[in-house]
């Protein structure tokens, strides 16, 4: 059964794109197209697609207010899509928390349509098995899910996390639980270039830890989280008893950069037994060669359940290699890290 797709965008040569890129793609019906938000609303009810395209700079209604009338009264997996600019990025965070399942950006001088056709089809995939919830039910099941833990003493370990679709809630809720003084974060999330400074100054504001987009040469040091920033590779590296990252450009790794993979197989190399793999939410198998790497080298691994997972692609991944010590709900996740420090 295909994917019945309808696509909000005020930029009649956008819709065309996405229609023309997204109908190539035998999984994906486009049902139809809307300029604004209101002929938006008409068409859902007409048309009952499974995934919804959203910009958010449109006239008449903004799409995150739109996003947030929806969620209240029709809750439907959607993929924002926006300009990729710092003001889109901090846009793309509000979408996150009025409940869209993915952000990313439009074409522009770091995609190729080509680029972007694999990636938003790939969200769209990912969208479509999502249950959506309403904000009243998601702000109730939510909430405070996981208590505030404490570290006695802080440690030279590194913890490395990779995470895919649905990795910005999982992040927030497993950095949030952190204490001050946790050991050294390295984290890759897929998002693009801008987003990343919005979602890491986002968790900065609402953590105990420091956390910020990582820049080249940032050390790794207790109390602090490391996001790679979009469009670029981060990899750990070690001079002495100091770890550090690299931040650099290069070819796409398992359709993505930064990428997992690549982050995790520098932390086996570098960090090795003082390392703890973490791979959470997401869609692919980004990560899952890595991780086993981190394991050989005799670091503790952990995966996300399937149950707590929006998509239960990449931890699942990494859990047919053999590369995880220990699978668990979000819920469990910081205690577990905490556990191997």
């Amino acid at each position: 059964m295909s994917i019945r797709v309808l696509i909000v965008d005020d930029s009649a040569v956008v819709r065309k794109i996405f229609s023309n890129e997204l109908s190539r793609d035998p999984q994906i019906e486009i049902v139809g197209t809307a300029p604004d938000p209101y002929v938006a609303r008409d068409k859902i009810v007409r048309l009952k697609p499974d995934v919804l395209t959203l910009d958010v700079e449109m006239p008449r209604m903004d799409g995150i207010t739109f996003l947030r009338k929806l969620m209240r009264h029709h809750p439907l997996p959607t993929v924002v899509v926006s300009s990729l600019t710092a003001k889109g990025g901090e846009l793309a965070m509000e979408a996150l928390d009025a409940g869209a399942v993915e952000v990313m950006s439009k074409p522009g001088s770091a995609y190729t349509v080509g680029d972007m056709s694999v990636e938003l089809i790939e969200k769209i995939k990912a969208a479509s098995r999502v249950k959506p919830v309403r904000t009243s039910d998601k702000a109730a099941s939510t909430g405070s899910s996981i208590s505030k833990l404490s570290l006695s003493k802080t440690t030279n370990k590194v913890i490395a996390i990779g995470a895919s679709t649905g990795g910005t809630q999982a992040l927030s809720d497993v950095l949030q639980a952190l204490p001050g003084n946790t050991a050294g974060i390295v984290i890759v999330q897929h998002m693009p270039e801008n987003f990343t400074r919005a979602f890491a100054d986002r968790l900065n504001s609402i953590c105990d830890l420091e956390v910020k987009e990582a820049s080249d040469g940032d050390t790794v040091i207790p109390g602090r989280a490391l996001i790679a920033p979009g469009n670029y590779h981060m990899m750990l590296n070690r001079s002495g008893a100091k770890y550090f990252v690299r931040v650099k450009e290069g070819p796409l790794v398992n359709r993505h950069r930064p990428s997992v993979e690549v982050l995790f197989k520098s932390t086996a190399r570098y960090a090795g037994a003082n390392a703890v793999g973490v791979i959470l939410t997401g869609m692919g198998n980004d990560g899952a060669q890595g991780i086993l790497d981190m394991k050989n080298e005799g670091a503790a691994t952990i995966a996300q359940d399937e149950a707590s997972c929006i998509v239960f692609g990449m931890p699942k991944e990494a859990i047919k290699t053999g590369g995880v010590d220990e699978v668990k709900p979000l819920s469990k996740i910081p205690a577990t890290i905490l556990s191997q420090l």
